[in-house]
């Protein structure tokens, strides 16, 4: 899980340089509650690009834009992937079937 793709990229070049040539599958989940910014990155050791942080802070408590700007971060991240070739993407949906679905209905 990233929410980086350039974090993606880098990943997938060391494994290249290190001889492994398997494909390499990104995964993504996108933002839909404001604790995420905390909880995700204390459970998986991973950091938040600054620019979503600032994104999902301006919707203050209001939930729909919160979840907004988490599907049209995924979206962008997805649409990034696919262009840059990978082979599939991986979508932790959470039980958030719908949301995952309107990432799609986007790309």
């Amino acid at each position: 899980m990233f929410f980086d793709n350039q974090k993606f990229f880098d990943y997938v070049k060391a494994c290249r340089a290190a001889g492994i040539n398997v494909p390499i599958i990104p995964g993504l989940k996108p933002l839909t509650k404001a604790y995420q910014l905390n909880s995700i990155p204390r459970m998986f050791y991973i950091n938040m690009p600054n620019d979503l942080v600032n994104a999902i802070v301006k919707c203050g408590d209001d939930r729909k834009k919160i979840k907004q700007v988490g599907i049209e971060w995924c979206t962008a991240q997805s649409k990034e992937l696919k262009e840059a070739g990978v082979p599939c993407l991986h979508y932790y949906t959470m039980g958030d079937a719908d949301t995952i679905r309107k990432v799609i209905e986007g790309i």
